[in-house]
């Protein structure tokens, strides 16, 4: 057989040649998620922290883009932790509150995590830090997509020194693993903080050469609070402020190592928390201030939470956005950024990589909800609106009462009545304006009743649609 190349095809194959070997295809983006444990919305000095020094939380924010309207999917950590990993609220996939130790389910196996999905494309990937997704061995992070993990599995109070042991709760020791295997039992967690960094700093190293996505889930700020030598004495909010000035060096270690090896440009790196601050460990915990209530509630400082985006690359430095997202989001955003298919079944986040680029200024979300428990729809956020339907939520009898690592009381109250709130004026979230927007208040109804169709609601006797998949819902 003859080959007749013509000179159009030769002068093609030489234009190509030379374009390779001055500008070879660029590499898809590496990809970190920080993620802390029960930080408050005003824990970082961007977003209203004057007491905790925090300057490279700080200038990553100034060099990338900040967002203050982001929220966690749900005001606990299990729950919070599934909506990041896989971009479905979490009762869809039939994650509920915060597993204990050796829980029997965990997210199941047939869900795609953002780990699979990047893994599929040939990224390295790693996880050094809390899991807290099931412990059972066919939960664990090495069956999720992950090729290496350094942590824990579970809350790091989930131990025998929890001040409720022996009265409430009843743990055995807390393990610290290394891929599927228990290589210590921790009763010092002082240096937990910045083992997880120096190993986060071995992989980018160790991967430099491919892409990769390293997903830091911080145990800290979560109680017991644990700092060391290095930080301690060191912030002017006592030891809650050492333990976020450890994590905002540890978040400025992995920036540095991304700089030193040539990589910082093309890595888009997020930092944000599964929740609000645990309000009954009194000066243990963040503060969510201006925002009302904390962990474990729909109010806003349950659930709004620090977001810090950094992707040199691609995103204009120092910009803030203030249109609503959340966890379910971040998973169809990087998908959307790699031009990749999103998971075959059904998720709800939405990709906003329009919005943080900054070519255009739609929200990828009409709204978005708030269920908590087991699946109740306390709110709903539509814009600058936040309404709320009647439920049962925590507070603390005395703001006072918890202190020096022992927890607080809580009590119990009330939303007897539908609630709305204008959170462009009122991000406190302190005059109900219901009375004078019927239509806001019916139209996010609406949106409710749809949303229970497909998700249910606990409250109003609506569970949703069981498919195949355990506890998932289409």
């Amino acid at each position: 057989m003859r080959i007749v190349i013509t000179l159009g095809m030769l002068s093609l194959f030489i234009r190509c040649k030379k374009h390779t070997e001055e500008t070879p295809i660029k590499r898809p983006p590496n990809i970190i998620i920080v993620f802390t444990d029960d930080q408050g919305y005003a824990d970082v000095g961007i977003f209203g922290a004057t007491d905790i020094a925090t300057p490279h939380l700080d200038q990553m924010a100034a060099d990338g883009v900040k967002l203050s309207s982001f929220y966690a999917a749900q005001p606990v950590c299990s729950a919070s932790r599934a909506a990041l990993l896989t971009g479905c609220y979490p009762n869809r996939i039939g994650i509920h509150n915060a597993f204990m130790p050796n829980s029997k389910i965990g997210l199941h196996p047939d869900e795609t995590t953002l780990a699979e999905l990047l893994k599929e494309q040939g990224y390295a990937t790693g996880i050094f830090g809390k899991w807290h997704l099931g412990n059972a061995p066919e939960f664990l992070p090495l069956e999720q997509g992950f090729d290496e993990w350094f942590g824990i599995p579970y809350s790091n109070d989930m131990w025998p020194k929890h001040p409720q042991q022996g009265t409430i709760f009843n743990f055995g020791p807390l393990p610290l693993y290394h891929n599927e295997k228990v290589i210590d039992t921790l009763w010092d967690q002082s240096n937990l903080t910045r083992e997880i960094t120096q190993r986060s700093v071995d992989f980018i190293k160790k991967n430099r050469d491919t892409p990769f996505f390293l997903y830091v889930p911080h145990p800290q700020p979560h109680v017991p609070l644990y700092v060391s030598d290095t930080f301690k004495d060191k912030s002017k909010r006592g030891l809650y402020g050492d333990v976020i000035m450890e994590i905002d060096w540890s978040v400025g270690e992995i920036l540095n190592t991304l700089k030193i090896q040539g990589l910082e440009d093309n890595t888009m790196v997020i930092f944000t928390s599964d929740n609000g601050p645990w309000l009954s460990y009194g000066n243990h915990a963040g503060s969510a201030k201006p925002l009302r209530e904390g962990k474990g509630t729909a109010w806003e400082g349950g659930q709004r939470e620090p977001f810090i985006i950094k992707y040199p690359d691609s995103l204009k430095a120092g910009k803030v956005i203030k249109t609503p997202l959340m966890a379910i989001d971040i998973l169809p955003t990087i998908a959307d950024v790699l031009d990749i298919h999103l998971p075959p079944k059904q998720i709800d986040g939405k990709s906003a990589w329009k919005l943080l680029k900054g070519s255009s200024h739609v929200a990828p979300q009409e709204a978005y909800f708030f269920y908590y428990r087991v699946n109740e729809l306390h709110a709903v956020r539509y814009g600058k609106w936040k309404l709320y339907f009647p439920h049962r939520y925590r507070t603390m009898i005395n703001q006072e009462s918890g202190k020096d690592g022992l927890p607080g009381t809580y009590t119990y109250r009330e939303v007897l009545e539908i609630e709305l709130y204008d959170l462009e004026n009122d991000i406190s979230e302190t005059s109900n304006v219901a009375a004078q927007y019927p239509n806001i208040v019916a139209k996010i109804k609406k949106m409710a009743d749809e949303k229970r169709v497909t998700l249910g609601d606990a409250l109003y006797g609506m569970e949703g649609r069981e498919t195949r998949l355990p506890g998932r819902v289409n």
